[in-house]
């Protein structure tokens, strides 16, 4: 068994064994240090980003009711302009039976 492994340190397979060991080391350690990395500098931006998500979910809920508001205020001024358009022309037709009586 000794002898296998002393052939296979000597040989050229051997090395580009150890050699291919070695890289997949250092790219699991590259992997789990940048993962680290980025998990450290963008979390506390994605909380932010969170926070600021909630809050503009918040606003647009009031905007919404305030939408809601102003279109009802909408209708209701709608209905004044309607009513005074009737009275408008109620008194127009008075004014046009007044102006033919007195001719």
């Amino acid at each position: 068994m000794k002898t296998l492994f002393i052939l296979l340190a000597q040989s050229v397979t051997g090395a580009v064994i150890t050699i291919i060991a070695l890289l997949l080391v250092a790219v699991v350690i590259g992997y789990f240090t940048a993962w680290f990395y980025a998990k450290s500098i963008y979390t506390p931006v994605i909380k932010g980003l969170e926070e600021d998500n909630s809050e503009l979910k918040k606003q647009i809920a009031g905007l919404k009711e305030e939408i809601r508001n102003l279109n009802q205020k909408v209708d209701r001024l709608n209905e004044k302009i309607g009513n005074l358009e009737e009275e408008i022309a109620k008194r127009n037709s008075e004014i046009k039976q007044l102006t033919s009586a007195e001719k």
